[in-house]
Protein backbone atom coordinates (compact mmCIF):
# COMPACT_ATOMS: atom_id res chain seq x y z
CA UNK A 1 0.00 0.00 0.00
CA UNK A 2 1.51 3.38 -1.19
CA UNK A 3 0.38 6.49 0.51
CA UNK A 4 2.69 10.39 0.27
CA UNK A 5 4.34 11.40 3.36
CA UNK A 6 6.94 13.46 4.74
CA UNK A 7 10.57 12.62 5.38
CA UNK A 8 13.19 14.18 7.50
CA UNK A 9 15.36 15.70 4.85
CA UNK A 10 12.41 15.67 2.05
CA UNK A 11 9.07 17.83 2.27
CA UNK A 12 7.21 14.65 0.67
CA UNK A 13 7.78 11.02 -0.35
CA UNK A 14 6.25 7.83 -1.09
CA UNK A 15 6.76 4.51 0.98
CA UNK A 16 5.47 1.03 -0.02
CA UNK A 17 4.14 0.10 3.72
CA UNK A 18 5.19 -2.94 4.30
CA UNK A 19 5.57 -5.35 7.38
CA UNK A 20 9.38 -5.00 8.33
CA UNK A 21 11.41 -7.66 8.85
CA UNK A 22 14.86 -8.82 10.38
CA UNK A 23 17.73 -8.08 8.06
CA UNK A 24 20.91 -8.30 10.21
CA UNK A 25 21.44 -12.06 10.17
CA UNK A 26 24.72 -12.47 10.97
CA UNK A 27 28.10 -10.44 12.33
CA UNK A 28 29.14 -9.83 8.45
CA UNK A 29 25.78 -7.61 7.78
CA UNK A 30 26.92 -5.28 10.90
CA UNK A 31 29.05 -3.39 8.40
CA UNK A 32 25.83 -2.82 6.09
CA UNK A 33 24.33 -1.69 9.03
CA UNK A 34 27.03 0.94 10.40
CA UNK A 35 26.99 2.17 6.40
CA UNK A 36 23.40 2.50 6.22
CA UNK A 37 20.86 5.62 5.83
CA UNK A 38 19.00 4.24 9.08
CA UNK A 39 21.88 3.85 10.97
CA UNK A 40 22.96 7.81 10.23
CA UNK A 41 19.75 9.09 10.66
CA UNK A 42 19.09 7.47 13.92
CA UNK A 43 22.37 8.80 15.20
CA UNK A 44 21.16 12.26 13.44
CA UNK A 45 17.30 11.82 15.59
CA UNK A 46 19.77 11.75 18.76
CA UNK A 47 21.79 14.07 18.01
CA UNK A 48 18.72 16.61 17.17
CA UNK A 49 17.13 16.03 20.35
CA UNK A 50 20.05 16.53 22.42
CA UNK A 51 20.53 20.07 21.04
CA UNK A 52 16.71 20.92 21.29
CA UNK A 53 16.68 19.61 24.74
CA UNK A 54 19.58 21.45 26.32
CA UNK A 55 18.94 23.31 29.60
CA UNK A 56 15.27 22.32 29.45
CA UNK A 57 13.20 21.05 32.49
CA UNK A 58 10.49 18.24 32.17
CA UNK A 59 7.64 20.57 33.66
CA UNK A 60 8.94 23.19 31.63
CA UNK A 61 5.50 24.65 28.96
CA UNK A 62 6.25 23.65 25.48
CA UNK A 63 3.75 23.21 21.99
CA UNK A 64 2.12 19.80 22.13
CA UNK A 65 0.45 19.40 18.90
CA UNK A 66 -2.50 17.22 18.61
CA UNK A 67 -0.25 13.82 17.66
CA UNK A 68 1.90 14.00 20.46
CA UNK A 69 -1.14 14.81 22.81
CA UNK A 70 -2.83 11.69 21.12
CA UNK A 71 0.40 9.56 21.91
CA UNK A 72 0.98 10.43 25.33
CA UNK A 73 -3.14 9.29 25.73
CA UNK A 74 -1.88 6.21 23.96
CA UNK A 75 0.73 5.25 26.25
CA UNK A 76 -1.48 6.46 29.43
CA UNK A 77 -4.06 3.58 28.06
CA UNK A 78 -1.21 1.22 27.78
CA UNK A 79 -0.57 1.93 31.39
CA UNK A 80 -3.97 1.62 32.61
CA UNK A 81 -4.05 -1.94 30.70
CA UNK A 82 -1.03 -2.85 33.26
CA UNK A 83 -3.46 -2.03 36.48
CA UNK A 84 -6.17 -3.58 35.26
CA UNK A 85 -4.02 -6.88 35.19
CA UNK A 86 -1.85 -6.96 38.14
CA UNK A 87 0.55 -9.25 38.57
CA UNK A 88 -0.18 -13.01 39.79
CA UNK A 89 1.07 -15.26 43.03
CA UNK A 90 3.82 -17.24 41.43
CA UNK A 91 6.60 -19.14 42.81
CA UNK A 92 9.41 -17.79 40.92
CA UNK A 93 10.62 -14.39 42.19
CA UNK A 94 11.67 -12.85 38.84
CA UNK A 95 9.14 -12.55 35.49
CA UNK A 96 5.67 -12.72 36.00
CA UNK A 97 3.40 -14.18 33.63
CA UNK A 98 0.62 -11.70 33.97
CA UNK A 99 3.06 -9.53 31.85
CA UNK A 100 2.20 -12.02 29.32
CA UNK A 101 -1.39 -11.25 29.81
CA UNK A 102 -0.70 -7.11 29.89
CA UNK A 103 1.10 -8.39 26.30
CA UNK A 104 -1.27 -9.67 24.40
CA UNK A 105 -3.99 -6.74 25.60
CA UNK A 106 -1.34 -4.56 23.61
CA UNK A 107 -1.49 -6.45 20.94
CA UNK A 108 -5.46 -6.38 20.81
CA UNK A 109 -5.00 -2.78 21.37
CA UNK A 110 -2.33 -1.09 19.32
CA UNK A 111 -3.63 -0.95 15.88
CA UNK A 112 -6.69 0.77 16.95
CA UNK A 113 -4.66 2.47 19.35
CA UNK A 114 -2.56 4.00 16.45
CA UNK A 115 -5.86 4.36 13.68
CA UNK A 116 -6.84 7.36 16.34
CA UNK A 117 -3.06 8.65 16.89
CA UNK A 118 -2.20 9.04 13.05
CA UNK A 119 -4.10 11.46 10.40
CA UNK A 120 -6.36 9.89 8.38
CA UNK A 121 -3.87 10.47 5.00
CA UNK A 122 -1.26 8.46 7.04
CA UNK A 123 -3.50 5.10 8.39
CA UNK A 124 -1.73 2.83 5.81
CA UNK A 125 1.77 3.14 7.64
CA UNK A 126 0.20 1.44 10.64
CA UNK A 127 1.49 -1.88 9.58
CA UNK A 128 4.68 -0.83 9.31
CA UNK A 129 4.97 1.11 12.57
CA UNK A 130 3.02 -1.73 14.93
CA UNK A 131 6.04 -4.09 14.87
CA UNK A 132 8.58 -0.87 16.66
CA UNK A 133 5.64 -0.10 19.23
CA UNK A 134 5.31 -3.59 20.31
CA UNK A 135 8.48 -4.58 20.71
CA UNK A 136 9.14 -1.61 22.34
CA UNK A 137 8.15 -2.64 26.08
CA UNK A 138 9.57 -6.17 26.20
CA UNK A 139 9.70 -9.97 25.72
CA UNK A 140 6.55 -11.68 26.53
CA UNK A 141 8.51 -15.17 26.46
CA UNK A 142 11.00 -14.52 28.53
CA UNK A 143 9.86 -11.38 30.12
CA UNK A 144 12.81 -9.33 29.84
CA UNK A 145 13.24 -5.61 28.73
CA UNK A 146 16.67 -3.82 27.64
CA UNK A 147 18.18 -1.32 25.65
CA UNK A 148 16.98 -3.40 22.58
CA UNK A 149 13.77 -2.57 23.46
CA UNK A 150 14.24 0.88 24.33
CA UNK A 151 15.95 1.11 20.59
CA UNK A 152 12.63 -0.06 19.19
CA UNK A 153 11.11 2.37 21.11
CA UNK A 154 13.37 5.66 19.43
CA UNK A 155 12.28 4.18 16.37
CA UNK A 156 9.01 4.37 16.83
CA UNK A 157 9.27 7.68 17.88
CA UNK A 158 11.28 8.20 14.61
CA UNK A 159 8.91 6.69 12.24
CA UNK A 160 6.64 9.39 12.70
CA UNK A 161 8.84 12.13 11.72
CA UNK A 162 9.40 9.94 8.80
CA UNK A 163 6.04 10.17 7.47
CA UNK A 164 5.35 13.19 8.29
CA UNK A 165 3.19 12.79 11.49
CA UNK A 166 5.66 15.10 13.32
CA UNK A 167 7.99 17.82 12.36
CA UNK A 168 10.73 19.13 13.50
CA UNK A 169 9.08 21.52 16.02
CA UNK A 170 7.56 18.92 17.87
CA UNK A 171 10.96 17.40 18.96
CA UNK A 172 10.96 19.18 22.56
CA UNK A 173 7.36 17.73 23.47
CA UNK A 174 8.61 14.61 22.53
CA UNK A 175 10.81 14.08 24.32
CA UNK A 176 10.07 15.94 27.87
CA UNK A 177 6.63 14.57 27.38
CA UNK A 178 6.31 11.29 25.07
CA UNK A 179 9.87 10.27 26.22
CA UNK A 180 9.15 10.65 29.50
CA UNK A 181 6.22 9.44 29.60
CA UNK A 182 7.80 5.84 28.27
CA UNK A 183 10.25 5.96 30.37
CA UNK A 184 8.03 6.36 33.15
CA UNK A 185 5.83 3.57 32.23
CA UNK A 186 8.12 0.83 31.49
CA UNK A 187 9.81 1.24 34.55
CA UNK A 188 6.62 0.64 36.60
CA UNK A 189 6.57 -2.50 33.82
CA UNK A 190 9.69 -3.74 35.66
CA UNK A 191 8.75 -2.97 39.25
CA UNK A 192 5.03 -4.37 38.53
CA UNK A 193 5.84 -7.57 36.70
CA UNK A 194 9.46 -8.68 38.15
CA UNK A 195 10.85 -7.90 34.52
CA UNK A 196 14.55 -9.21 33.90
CA UNK A 197 17.02 -7.58 32.42
CA UNK A 198 17.59 -8.29 29.20
CA UNK A 199 20.88 -9.01 27.36
CA UNK A 200 24.83 -9.04 28.87
CA UNK A 201 23.63 -5.62 30.42
CA UNK A 202 26.29 -5.57 32.26
CA UNK A 203 28.77 -5.26 29.40
CA UNK A 204 27.54 -2.11 27.77
CA UNK A 205 25.04 -0.78 29.65
CA UNK A 206 24.68 2.47 32.18
CA UNK A 207 22.61 0.03 34.39
CA UNK A 208 19.99 -2.72 33.86
CA UNK A 209 17.50 -1.54 31.05
CA UNK A 210 17.72 2.14 30.00
CA UNK A 211 20.47 4.42 28.16
CA UNK A 212 19.01 6.68 26.01
CA UNK A 213 17.29 8.80 28.57
CA UNK A 214 21.41 9.37 30.35
CA UNK A 215 21.96 10.75 27.11
CA UNK A 216 19.07 12.86 26.49
CA UNK A 217 19.22 13.65 30.23
CA UNK A 218 22.52 14.89 30.11
CA UNK A 219 22.21 17.23 27.31
CA UNK A 220 19.55 18.84 29.52
CA UNK A 221 21.59 19.57 32.41
CA UNK A 222 24.07 21.57 29.89
CA UNK A 223 23.45 25.27 30.97
CA UNK A 224 22.22 24.62 34.47
CA UNK A 225 23.91 25.23 37.79
CA UNK A 226 23.82 21.45 38.48
CA UNK A 227 27.57 20.60 38.21
CA UNK A 228 28.02 16.61 37.55
CA UNK A 229 29.79 15.63 40.47
CA UNK A 230 26.56 16.92 42.52
CA UNK A 231 24.43 14.80 40.92
CA UNK A 232 25.31 11.31 43.22
CA UNK A 233 24.42 13.63 46.49
CA UNK A 234 20.91 12.93 47.96
CA UNK A 235 20.12 16.41 48.23
CA UNK A 236 20.69 16.96 44.32
CA UNK A 237 18.52 14.26 43.58
CA UNK A 238 15.96 14.98 45.80
CA UNK A 239 15.25 18.10 44.33
CA UNK A 240 15.32 17.65 40.84
CA UNK A 241 14.61 14.13 40.16
CA UNK A 242 10.87 15.00 38.46
CA UNK A 243 12.41 18.02 36.55
CA UNK A 244 15.81 15.95 34.91
CA UNK A 245 15.86 12.56 33.44
CA UNK A 246 19.56 11.89 34.21
CA UNK A 247 18.47 12.62 37.95
CA UNK A 248 15.82 10.90 37.57
CA UNK A 249 17.62 7.39 36.52
CA UNK A 250 19.58 7.93 39.33
CA UNK A 251 16.80 7.73 41.46
CA UNK A 252 15.29 5.21 39.65
CA UNK A 253 18.17 2.96 40.73
CA UNK A 254 18.75 3.92 43.78
CA UNK A 255 15.24 2.87 44.54
CA UNK A 256 15.63 -1.00 42.80
CA UNK A 257 19.75 -1.42 44.32
CA UNK A 258 20.89 -1.20 47.20
CA UNK A 259 24.76 -0.60 48.75
CA UNK A 260 26.38 2.57 47.54
CA UNK A 261 26.09 3.53 43.74
CA UNK A 262 30.05 2.96 43.18
CA UNK A 263 29.33 -0.55 44.15
CA UNK A 264 26.62 -1.18 41.47
CA UNK A 265 26.47 1.68 39.24
CA UNK A 266 30.29 2.23 38.68
CA UNK A 267 30.02 3.55 35.28
CA UNK A 268 28.03 6.22 36.91
CA UNK A 269 30.15 7.11 39.96
CA UNK A 270 32.73 7.47 37.26
CA UNK A 271 30.56 9.89 34.87
CA UNK A 272 30.39 12.12 38.14
CA UNK A 273 33.96 12.88 37.89
CA UNK A 274 33.79 14.30 34.56
CA UNK A 275 33.94 18.32 34.44
CA UNK A 276 30.92 19.37 32.32
CA UNK A 277 27.73 18.23 31.16
CA UNK A 278 28.32 18.77 27.28
CA UNK A 279 32.21 16.22 27.56
CA UNK A 280 29.43 14.12 29.26
CA UNK A 281 26.58 13.72 26.82
CA UNK A 282 29.34 13.78 23.79
CA UNK A 283 30.83 10.92 25.78
CA UNK A 284 27.52 8.91 25.65
CA UNK A 285 26.78 9.44 22.46
CA UNK A 286 30.12 7.80 21.51
CA UNK A 287 29.58 4.77 23.94
CA UNK A 288 26.09 4.32 22.74
CA UNK A 289 27.49 4.29 19.22
CA UNK A 290 30.04 1.67 20.46
CA UNK A 291 28.74 -0.67 22.87
CA UNK A 292 25.31 -0.81 21.33
CA UNK A 293 24.69 0.12 17.85
CA UNK A 294 27.64 -1.65 16.83
CA UNK A 295 26.52 -4.76 18.66
CA UNK A 296 25.09 -7.49 16.74
CA UNK A 297 22.97 -9.61 20.07
CA UNK A 298 21.53 -5.99 19.78
CA UNK A 299 21.11 -4.82 16.47
CA UNK A 300 20.09 -8.21 14.78
CA UNK A 301 16.07 -7.61 16.00
CA UNK A 302 16.44 -4.32 14.68
CA UNK A 303 13.54 -4.32 11.74
CA UNK A 304 13.83 -2.98 8.63
CA UNK A 305 10.80 -1.61 5.90
CA UNK A 306 9.94 0.62 3.41
CA UNK A 307 10.78 3.93 6.62
CA UNK A 308 13.76 1.95 7.81
CA UNK A 309 16.57 0.41 5.41
CA UNK A 310 19.70 -0.79 4.71
CA UNK A 311 20.65 1.58 1.63
CA UNK A 312 24.08 2.75 2.32
CA UNK A 313 24.70 6.42 2.66
CA UNK A 314 26.25 8.28 0.16
CA UNK A 315 30.33 8.19 -0.21
CA UNK A 316 31.74 10.75 2.21
CA UNK A 317 28.71 11.58 4.17
CA UNK A 318 29.82 12.23 7.89
CA UNK A 319 28.14 11.34 11.33
CA UNK A 320 26.30 13.52 12.92
CA UNK A 321 27.27 15.52 15.38
CA UNK A 322 25.60 17.22 18.18
CA UNK A 323 26.77 21.01 19.19
CA UNK A 324 27.09 20.50 22.64
CA UNK A 325 28.54 23.87 24.59
CA UNK A 326 32.50 23.69 24.17
CA UNK A 327 35.05 21.32 24.11
CA UNK A 328 35.71 18.11 21.70
CA UNK A 329 34.23 15.43 21.39
CA UNK A 330 36.41 12.07 22.65
CA UNK A 331 37.98 9.86 20.66
CA UNK A 332 36.88 6.78 22.72
CA UNK A 333 33.70 6.34 24.69
CA UNK A 334 35.30 5.27 27.71
CA UNK A 335 38.26 8.24 27.28
CA UNK A 336 35.23 10.12 29.34
CA UNK A 337 35.15 7.70 31.82
CA UNK A 338 38.22 8.82 34.39
CA UNK A 339 38.67 6.48 36.97
CA UNK A 340 36.93 7.37 40.65
CA UNK A 341 37.29 6.15 44.10
CA UNK A 342 34.56 5.38 46.08
CA UNK A 343 34.48 6.58 49.10
CA UNK A 344 35.69 4.90 51.73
Amino acid sequence: MSCAAGDMSSPMMKYNFVEPQKEIRNAMDMTRWENSETFYDLLGFINSICMCIQGKSLSLKCDVSPVVQKLINMLENFEKLAIETPPIDQPQRFGNVAFRTWYQKLKDQVTPALKDVLPDHLQCAIIEIVPYILDSFGNPTRIDYGTGHELSFILFLMTFFKIGALSKSDELAVVLKVFNTYLNFVRKLQVTYRMEPAGSHGVWSLDDYQFIPFIWGSAQLIGTSIEPVKFVEPETIEEYRKEFMFIGCIDYILQVKTGHIAEHSNKLWSISAVPSWSKICTGLIKMYQKEMLSKFPVIQHVLFGSIFKLNPVKPGTRLPQARLGMGPVPKEAHHMLPPRLPPQ
